[in-house]
């Protein structure tokens, strides 16, 4: 047996295994069209200098009554209580010490938001103002393995009448739905961590290139646009028609270059100049 010969064998094996281990759910076209054609506001249809901050109910009922579909983000609060806010700590928005999780949801809903007069919003609450009148992305924020938040979520989304999808950029989320609510839409979000220079090691080549798809099996793959190229990511759109999601989209220049990449796009600092529905 010649060198060529093992030489091409490993080549082609370890060429399949790439595909198997990026390849994402199959088929589900029907699901994932349900979210097309309209633009998602980021946080909200919000500005950090006005009454209406990121993930306010202020910017929640802008986005509803512009007919934008509305990305936000859960974590739970010390008592287990899900509430919608982007960072693990307090500071950048609330001026606070700490994290989310380090005080009750009633501690919680008497912080401000931008020096505003928002407060931190339930996750029940949103979910009731809205009613099903605009698609929904929610990001589930776990940060390490703690998995509480995903029933606690699902049982909320489980009464709630409207359109919605979940995504996470931790992979253990997504599982967790796979194991349990397989029916739900869901995404994995990333990034380009290592090409950004900003984070290194092996968990963030795995992350990056989207090796645990054979274990989650995202319906679809929301990837900062500024890393479209990312081989894996591309793949994923174009050989297996999954759906490819944008964030964060923050001018109509950006806009239009991404179209060519991705079908879903979730924007902030600007307006579309389609409006809502694309």
């Amino acid at each position: 047996m010649s060198v060529l010969y093992v030489a091409s064998v490993t080549v082609a094996a370890v060429a399949a295994l790439y595909f198997l281990a990026i390849m994402p759910r199959p088929g589900r076209r029907k699901e994932r069209k349900e979210f097309l054609g309209v633009y998602y506001a980021h946080r909200g249809l919000h500005d950090n200098t006005s009454e209406a901050p990121e993930n306010s109910m202020a910017a929640f009922r802008k986005a509803v009554e512009e007919g934008y579909g509305i990305e936000m983000d859960v974590q739970l609060s010390k008592d287990g209580i899900p509430v919608v806010f982007h960072d693990f700590t307090l500071k950048r928005i609330c001026g606070r010490e700490g994290k989310i999780c380090d005080y009750t949801w009633q501690e919680l809903r008497t912080f401000r938001l931008c020096g505003s007069k928002e407060t931190i919003p339930g996750f029940a609450d949103v979910l009731n103002m809205v009613r099903g009148r605009v698609p929904l992305i929610v990001e589930l924020k776990v940060e390490r393995t703690d998995l509480r938040l995903c029933p606690t979520v699902d049982h909320l989304l489980g009464n709630y009448g409207g359109l919605y999808c979940i995504e996470s950029f931790n992979p253990l989320v997504l599982w967790w739905y796979r194991q349990h609510h397989g029916s739900v839409v869901r995404g994995q979000l990333s990034d380009g961590f290592v090409k950004s220079g900003e984070f290194h090691g092996l968990l963030y080549v795995i992350l990056q290139n989207l090796l645990l798809n054979w274990v989650t099996w995202p319906d679809f793959v929301a990837y900062n646009h500024k890393y479209a190229s990312v081989p894996a990511r591309r793949i994923c759109r174009r050989l297996y028609g999954n759906m490819a999601a944008a964030w964060t989209i923050k001018s109509q220049e950006e806009l239009e270059k991404a179209r060519k990449e991705f079908d879903l796009f979730i924007f902030d600092s600007f307006v579309p100049a389609d409006g809502g529905n694309r």
